[in-house]
């Protein structure tokens, strides 16, 4: 019985196969993501997996539905498993934003799902990380953002030559639309034309601007200018005060399609562009507002970066690590008669932070051994009983073969000092 289509199982590594998908991997990014968002004080949140679907057609409108993987719940209830994290989390900072003080830093590391056709860099499933402020007007806000984002993925050793944060204001574009429409009942379609210009064919884009009224050239004139408005010449400001000037750059080209976004927008791409967009987002201002019905009106922004683009740009650059077991030591139980004492050891160096593995049930030396080398064990501790009866442990370093024999009440010491020493290598 396979997987469903679309739908991944992680496997610890080494991997049983080249298409095989890396828990190890997974985990890493995620640990990385969390760590870089926590230096920025930005305190994790989660919601549940399952939501009401009026939570996604309030957003997007009843359209959302044929990508979502929505039914009817045994209390005849419409629901949803989410497909994205952000009403979610408007739907939790509206109930409870009394509680905190402005402005929220929150965080989250969901696993979403779309019904969608599976492709390079969209599956039906992945794991995001969002960022998101509320509660906070000023483009300062936009700049810290951003700023985590680059960050987040710096912290996977990326940089300037990797990938590039492209920004954009929607408040240029509502500019340039309302000098040359009069009617914004057209003003979505026009969003949805531009967010598609650099996946369109030409001719197709130009067909559908002339049937809004405008003109592609114009289109591109203004494009190619990037005159940063006032608010994105702030960010830009602030991004270089942090040395983060060679990240970011002016591209118009975004605009973001969802209808939700108000202001700054932004997206980051690989720099050789044979990528999809590792993550985007941008401002969404009345979005906590249309979910509460007007009862809470507070400003927003955030993004999100799924894992599906990132680890195939991470292989690209070849930045992941090599992932193993990591057990620091594997217990050998050649004499029977010690097993009880071996499994107290074995106990206490676990709750000392050890890694710790051994064989349950009694088997050869030589099996034994081989099973340490197997799992990638750093060494190997054997107890043995002196000619007096005392007891102590050979303790053997696997990659030199050098052994040293210690008294047992020594023994989570000397690991500890092992450690602290291979750390330090």
């Amino acid at each position: 019985m396979d997987r469903l289509p679309g739908f991944r199982d992680f496997y610890p590594e080494p991997l049983p196969n080249p298409d095989a998908w890396s828990a190890d991997a997974r985990q890493y990014i995620l640990e990385r993501w969390r760590q870089t968002a926590r230096r920025y004080a930005f305190r994790e949140y989660d919601g549940p997996p399952l939501e009401p679907l009026e939570l996604y057609t309030i957003k997007s409108g009843e359209e959302i539905v044929g990508q979502l993987f929505n039914f009817t719940d045994k209390g005849e209830r419409a629901v949803s498993l989410r497909p994205e994290m952000t009403p979610t989390l408007a739907r939790m900072a509206g109930a409870a934003e009394r509680n905190y003080k402005k402005p929220i830093k929150w965080f989250a590391i969901p696993q979403l799902f779309r019904f969608e056709k599976p492709q390079r860099g969209r599956l039906r499933e992945h794991f995001q990380f969002n960022a998101d402020i509320i509660g906070e007007a000023d483009p300062t806000a936009e700049a810290e953002i951003i700023a985590l984002l680059i960050d987040s993925l710096r912290a996977l050793q990326l940089n300037a030559q990797d990938f590039v944060v492209r920004v954009s204001s929607r408040h240029a574009w509502q500019q340039f639309f309302s000098q040359r429409c009069p009617d914004p009942a057209k003003a979505y379609d026009f969003y949805q034309i531009i967010d598609k210009l650099e996946r369109e064919e030409t001719s197709v884009t130009a067909s559908k601007l002339n049937a809004l009224g405008f003109k592609l050239d114009e289109v591109q004139s203004f494009i190619r200018a990037g005159e940063p408005t006032a608010e994105l010449e702030l960010v830009l400001k602030n991004l270089g005060a942090r040395g983060l000037s060679d990240y970011v750059t002016v591209d118009y080209n975004v605009i973001r399609g969802l209808a939700y976004y108000t202001g700054i927008v932004f997206e980051a791409f690989d720099r050789k562009g044979e990528l999809r967009a590792v993550a985007g987002g941008g401002r969404y201002d009345n979005l906590i507002k249309l979910m509460t019905g007007g009862k809470v009106d507070l400003p927003a922004l955030g993004f999100g970066m799924g894992d599906v683009v990132l680890l195939e740009l991470l292989k690209q650059r070849k930045l992941l690590p090599s992932f193993n077991a990591s057990i620091e030591v594997f217990c050998l139980i050649e004499d029977e008669s010690l097993r009880s004492e071996t499994l107290r050891l074995v106990t206490d160096l676990r709750a000392a932070g050890q890694v710790v593995d051994y064989c349950f049930t009694p088997t050869k030396p030589d099996k034994q051994f081989k099973r340490a080398l197997e799992c990638g064990a750093k060494r190997t501790l054997r107890l043995e009983r002196t000619d007096a009866g005392a007891l102590q442990a050979k303790i053997k370093e696997l990659a030199t073969r050098s052994e040293q024999t210690i008294a047992a009440h020594d023994i989570i010491a000397t690991l500890a000092g092992l450690r602290a020493s291979s750390a330090g290598q």
